[in-house]
């Protein structure tokens, strides 16, 4: 199965319940212990953790990521 990287979030924490949420709504968020090590950022990306899913699931999930993540930062401001 080919996942593909949806977001990349700054804050390990933010990351986490993004995977939640997204599980919650029906998607499959990559564990990071299946394909990185826990904790640490994106080693050859921007830096942020990178947030995955499978191809078949990018779409959709893409567009909820964004949402998610608009509706946390404004939580934060």
């Amino acid at each position: 199965m080919s996942y593909q990287i949806i977001a990349d979030v700054d804050n390990p924490t933010t990351a986490r319940v993004l995977m939640a949420a997204l599980r919650a709504h029906g998607f499959h968020p990559l564990e990071h212990g299946e394909g990185g090590l826990p904790g640490v950022g994106n080693v050859f990306g921007k830096g942020g953790v990178p947030v995955q899913v499978p191809e078949e699931e990018a779409d959709d999930a893409t567009i909820l990521a964004a949402e998610l993540l608009k509706e946390m930062m404004a939580g934060n401001a």
